[in-house]
Formats: C-alpha cells, structure tokens, sequence
C-alpha cells in the first residue's frame, strides 16, 4: 500500500499539479540519493539560505553543520523554522521555442521545525550514518569524532511530515504549430558520475570497495602471494621502491612509454593505472620481494572486457636483477589463475614488441599461442612505429597450460 504525505496550505501545488506528488517512498528515495541540500530560514528578519549535508533516518531528515554557524545558532533553545529544498536534475529538455524550454527534475520540499540534537549517543548515531551515506562502511572505517570535535558539530532534525515531492519527466512539450520549425528539440540527459579516487599523500591503503562506482572484480587487484613473489595492488607509496628497481635503461628498451627520469614522473605513471582501474580497464599491482619486502617491478590487467570476458597481461617490467629468476613465471602463474579460475575469463593476451625477443620467448614458455603481429600498432618513445606481436590463451588451454607452469615451479 502506498503511504502518502497529507497535503497542507504550503505543500499544496498551485500550478502544474500533475507534477506534485507525495508518496513517502518517493520521497526518501530522492533525499536518499541527494547528497547535499538548501536550507532556508530567517535571521534578524532577513532571509538566509544555505547548502547543507543530510541523511534520511526513517522519517527523520538530519542537517550537520557547525554549531558556531548561522543555522546552528538560530536553532538553539526550541529550534529553528526552516525550508529544505532536494533536486535532482535528471536531463535538459530543449524545445523548439525557448518558452517550452525545460528540464526533467525529482525534488523534495520539507517544511517544519528543525530541533537540535543534544544527546550525544543519537548525534553519534547520526553521524555514523552520514559517514555510511558517503560509502556503505566509512564508519567503522574512520575515527569517530572525540567530545572536542562532537561538540563543535551541530546536527538538526527535522520531522517528515509537511513533505511534498515534485517530478517532471518525459519529453518535449511544445506548440502545435511550431513542430515544423528548423530546431532541434530534445532532452540531454544527465547523471552524477563518481570519477577516480585519488588518495591523499601518505596514503598506502588502496581504494576501498564502498566509494561509490567502485570497479568490479575485474578491476579490482588483490594481494596474491606466492614463494618468490608477492603481488599487491599498486598505490603511489610504491613509487619510490619502484623506481630504484626500475631505473635501468634496459629495463624499459622496449616498454611503449618513455622512461621516467624522476620518481616525480613514475608518480604519473601509477596514477594512469590508477585512473584505469577506476575507468574499468585496467589492474595494476607492485611486484614485491616476499623475503625482504622491496618493490621489484609493477604489472597489470590492460583492456579488461567484462561482456568478452577478456582481458590483457602487460605493462610488466621487473628489475634487471630479477631477470631469469621464478619472479616472472610464479608472477603470470598467478595472474593467469585469478583470470581463468576467479574471474572466469575466456581468453587471456598479451602485446609486445616485435623486436622484444625475450618477451616473445618468455610469453610462449607460459603457453600462449602466437595469434600475429598487428602492424603498426603503436609508435614508440623515439617516434619509429611499432609493430606488435599479439599472443592469446583460451580457457580450453589454460588447464594444461597451468600443470606445466606448476611443474616447471616445483622443479626450479
């Protein structure tokens, strides 16, 4: 059964009241996915309105602000009368005249008396859940706020009650007779997108799963740890290891991007994978010692298809004094096993430069298949074009693939 708001004078359309709506499950959905808010009320009998933060708990609207504001200080005593305003803007509607323009919206309007809280267990409470709105588990995974800090936070609540939803959605509406006009008429849809996270200096930890949009599995590297390598997710603390392990010219004779001279340029590289990770397309973990914990090399999953269920192994570089050492064999072993066993890929491949010999040679010792040679498919740091030796693995071949790589790992 649907639960309605009851209409009151200010709640009341008077205009358009097709658009006026006061389902209650409406209604906290829209406050639910909003992130911030307007709040309005009156100070010396002048009008103040002022964008805030929320969070829904049953029918209770929560405001956080500071309690040497504006707001905080109006609602001392019995609290404050206030306006809350949520929109959401769904898409711009264009019509052939620019009075038909328009928009496609969802929003709230609360009206009522918001009470400050002084019990310092529901103020805790609903800062928790503000953290938790942010990202499903940011509580338990930051520091609660001391007495100090408690104390200088102000948080209102505002009863559901005078609640009235507004939507516009469909179309363009415009004049019978200007449907002949030359102009393009339509809608422009529009969405709130999370970009890539970027982690404060300092920061060692990788991307938590509860920020909003976080990457699948497919994206998202995990530590696998063998008995001559250890892969973690790669982050920008370890930039440094990796680019004294890496500061080799031969290391990066045939990587398709030119060699950082500065662990400052490094930096952009880590955060391109990075960037990828978040954008789907790419996993990238640091290759560390398993004995003395030193960054050795870097790898990662490129042109992650989810729908194909394939996905690239590259951008790999070890230090020069890994070379000819389990590092390599033991690092794909295991790339290859969370591709084909955890992920449940189909095909698996790699790129490399036709020139790279030992490339060629150390990808056809894990099984792969030399499918070609794509021409001219990239140009190199010094402008010559390259030509690119494409090698696959099929999920039909990874079984005998892996008891070789296993054997040729226990023999050594």
């Amino acid at each position: 059964m649907t639960v309605l708001y009851s209409p009151t004078e200010r709640t009341t359309a008077t205009r358009t009241r097709s658009r006026m709506h006061y389902e209650r499950d409406t209604a906290h959905a829209i406050l639910d996915e909003a992130w911030d808010c307007a709040v309005g009320f009156v100070v010396d009998g002048q009008p103040r309105v002022l964008p805030n933060l929320h969070v829904r708990v049953d029918d209770t609207l929560y405001l956080h602000g500071s309690s040497g504001g504006r707001l905080g200080l109006s609602a001392r005593g019995d609290g404050v009368p206030v306006c809350v305003s949520v929109t959401l803007v769904d898409g711009l509607v264009y019509g052939r005249s620019q009075f038909h323009h328009s928009a496609n919206y969802r929003s709230v309007v609360v009206h009522g008396v918001a009470r400050p809280v002084t019990d310092d267990s529901e103020k805790r409470r609903v800062l928790n859940a503000l953290a938790d709105k942010v990202g499903h588990g940011r509580s338990a995974d930051s520091r609660p706020p001391t007495r100090q800090e408690l104390a200088q936070t102000t948080v209102l609540a505002l009863p559901l009650v005078e609640v009235s939803v507004r939507v516009r959605a469909g179309g363009v509406v415009d004049e019978p007779e200007d449907l002949s006009l030359p102009h393009w008429a339509g809608v422009l849809p529009l969405r709130v997108v999370a970009g890539p996270p970027e982690a404060d200096q300092g920061v060692t930890v990788p991307t938590p799963g509860y920020l909003p949009g976080h990457p699948s599995a497919w994206q998202t590297p995990v530590v696998l740890e063998g008995r001559h390598v250890r892969l973690e997710p790669l982050t920008q603390a370890h930039v440094p290891g990796l680019f004294e392990a890496l500061d080799d010219e031969e290391v990066w004779r045939h990587i398709p991007t030119p060699r950082p001279r500065t662990p400052e340029e490094l930096v952009e590289d880590v955060a391109g994978v990075v960037r990828g990770q978040w954008l789907g397309k790419r996993s990238g973990w640091a290759q560390i010692d398993p004995v003395s914990g030193a960054v050795i090399g870097m790898t990662t999953y490129h042109d992650i298809d989810t729908d194909q269920r394939s996905l690239g192994i590259g951008h790999t570089m070890v230090g020069r004094k890994w070379w000819r050492t389990g590092v390599n064999t033991e690092a794909k072993l295991m790339l290859l096993e969370r591709a084909f066993d955890v992920l449940g890929a189909e095909r698996v491949f790699w790129y490399t430069d036709i020139r790279n010999e030992r490339s060629q040679q150390a990808i056809a010792r894990l099984g792969a298949t030399r499918d070609g040679v794509i021409r001219r498919q990239r140009q190199r740091p010094d402008g010559s074009w390259r030509d690119t030796v494409l090698f696959a693995m099929t999920a039909d071949e990874w079984p005998a693939a892996a008891r070789r790589l296993r054997d040729r790992l226990a023999a050594g």
